[in-house]
């Protein structure tokens, strides 16, 4: 039975282009989970945005001499097109400064407020002496108080995951100028995390599903829960929806805050767009549905603590904005997927000192699909990791080009230039009934590998199947019968021929372009697995503003064996991948040592 599948993708922020540590953890993976539960004919809604709202994009629009709007629209605009290059197939990819998105953010709060989850208290503000604006907490490092890690941020410990306050560190600084931070008294309003120690508690120690770092890394902490600011003294941001801010422009909701109200504000948003306003009801208020939410592991406790909290507060209170009081409660998490870090030559993504590699320049110099085979097969999923070039260029060289690329051309090549279509086979022999069956078995192998977010080793599971149809090729030596024994060479790549078609969709949640680019060498017509597309859609107040989504509902693919018909036309193929020279490694790496100088 089909099921409905809610997949969350943490939202990228829009203060500069994202690097490919970002998509490691948030995009690839996300991808991968959409387009394997689409093709086994789950219905998909993937949803995501850019985050544009906190001091971060104020800071670098000072520093640009332009308002933070201009900032964010730039900024949204390039990471929208990297993650279309991507082949990221949201459903919707939208933005936090749309009319939609402040009127579900202030409903959230105005009903959490309500029913006394939200609580008015005096706190220390970090300001920046410099300017005199505040500091957001993650521009504020520091040494943990709990376990001396000496680059803690205001706001938690990735060292041992202590939630903290930027008063909480040990010699503050700024990391903007490296100034000390001016701590004011200032009055905020702060989400009482520890109502809901307990009930947290209990439901985190029941997913015995999630990956195992991610639910000890949540029970670690819930027990350290409590108020956690959700304002600050900013005039970027989502207005406080209480009558005593309706004149005030200098206090603002937060943007931790509202950014993960996102997912909910996206599905809203989906729904109108698609002309059926209540539908996103179907998504958040039906227990049956799945939501899982995919990002790195440094937010880990904003979807398995801060979020999860904000949904049990809102219970069944839905506000005006939502429409009429349902009863029902909204949906909280089925799986919080995070992957660790990746590093990059053995250091740290930085930006600042220049030590990245940008998703728009990898793009403009590789193809999409060797970038998603490197962070699935080689990226952070259980474990930190480190992208090397000398890396890239093997995986690329000797694995996709070698395995996969050259099986697809061999098989091809022979089967167009002597048959110019899917010959007509002869009686199978044992080897040929082996090879398609073993690749049968590796639709619920792969597929249950990708349910349970285990990409590396589906991925692994899928080459090995490609390796297994190379040694049957090897073994059968097509070459050669096709001058002996036409009727037999037939056979071999007919079977041949059915194996890299069912291999071609095993293969495509990770490697999308290429097996579009395969389908269609096939003599298929038609889409494997939809398109996506770019629109501007209106929000009735007279602005608009650009979307990513696609079309994926009317695509050929199917998560089942082929059914590669004897007869169809083949197209004169041409190489899926290329080959890279290694002198790309010492390009590379004179390029980053230019950059980070």
């Amino acid at each position: 039975m089909a099921e409905k599948i809610l997949v969350c993708v943490a939202w990228p922020y829009a203060n500069g282009p994202r690097h490919i540590g970002h998509v490691a953890g948030f995009g690839v993976p996300s991808d991968v989970f959409a387009r394997y539960h689409r093709l086994a004919g789950n219905e998909v809604l993937m949803v995501s945005g850019t985050d544009e709202h906190g001091t971060p994009i104020t800071v670098a629009a000072d520093q640009e001499g332009i308002s933070p709007k201009a900032l964010a629209d730039r900024y949204s605009e390039v990471i929208c097109n990297d993650l279309y290059r991507l082949g990221l197939s949201y459903d919707l990819f939208t933005r936090t400064t749309t009319a939609n998105h402040y009127a579900v953010t202030q409903d959230l709060f105005k009903t959490l407020h309500s029913k006394g989850y939200i609580l008015k208290q005096n706190a220390l503000g970090a300001f920046s002496p410099s300017t005199g604006r505040t500091l957001p907490d993650r521009y504020i490092e520091g040494t943990c108080p709990h376990c001396g890690y000496g680059d803690a941020r205001g706001d938690q410990c990735d060292n041992c995951g202590k939630q903290l306050d930027p008063t909480d560190l040990i010699e503050p600084r700024s990391k903007i100028d490296g100034s000390t931070p001016e701590f004011r008294e200032t009055e905020h309003y702060f989400l009482d995390l520890a109502a809901f120690i307990d009930p947290l508690r209990r439901w985190i120690d029941d997913q015995k599903h999630w990956r195992s770092n991610v639910r000890a890394f949540s029970l670690n902490l819930v027990g350290d829960l409590r108020p956690r600011a959700i304002t600050r003294d900013l005039e970027w941001g989502v207005p406080i929806p209480l009558p005593e801010y309706a004149e005030r422009d200098d206090k603002k909701i937060y943007v931790w805050f509202d950014a993960v109200i996102g997912y909910l504000s996206a599905t809203v948003e989906w729904a109108r767009n698609t002309g059926q306003p209540e539908v996103w009801r179907e998504w958040w208020q039906d227990p049956g549905v799945r939501h899982y939410y995919f990002m790195g592991k440094d937010n880990i406790v904003f979807h398995s603590l801060i979020w999860p909290s904000m949904l049990i507060g809102y219970g069944n209170g839905i506000g005006g904005t939502l429409g009429g009081a349902s009863g029902e409660p909204l949906n909280v998490p089925y799986d919080v997927v995070s992957s660790e870090f990746l590093t990059m030559e053995g250091r740290k993504f930085s930006s600042s000192r220049g030590v990245a590699i940008y998703v728009r320049d990898f793009l403009e110099r590789y193809d999409p699909d060797a970038l998603r085979y490197y962070l699935t097969a080689a990226g952070p999923e259980s474990q930190d990791t480190d992208f090397t070039w000398a890396e890239f260029l093997r995986r690329n060289n000797d694995e996709l080009v070698a395995t996969w690329g050259n099986l697809v051309n061999r098989v091809l090549s022979i089967a167009h230039k002597h048959f110019g279509a899917v010959p007509d086979p002869g009686p199978l022999h044992d080897g040929d009934r082996e090879l398609l069956a073993h690749i049968e078995e590796g639709f619920a192998k792969v597929g249950d590998e990708i349910a349970l977010a285990r990409f590396k080793s589906a991925l692994n599971s899928a080459m090995r199947l490609a390796d297994r149809a190379n040694r049957y090729l090897n073994d059968q030596e097509p070459w050669r019968l096709v001058k002996e024994d036409r009727a037999r060479a037939g056979t071999v790549l007919y079977t041949a021929l059915r194996a890299i078609d069912s291999l071609k969709v095993i293969l495509s949640p990770f490697l999308p372009f290429s097996a579009q680019a395969l389908h269609e060498m096939l003599g298929y017509r038609g889409s494997l697995a939809g398109t996506l597309r770019f629109e501007e859609v209106a929000e009735g107040n007279g602005r608009t503003h650009r979307i990513l989504t696609g079309d994926y509902r009317g695509h050929d693919g199917r998560w089942e064996p082929s059914a590669l018909a004897a007869g169809q036309s083949l197209v004169n193929p041409a190489p899926l991948f290329k080959k890279l020279d290694a002198s790309i490694v010492d390009e590379e790496l004179a390029r980053l040592e230019r950059q980070s100088a």
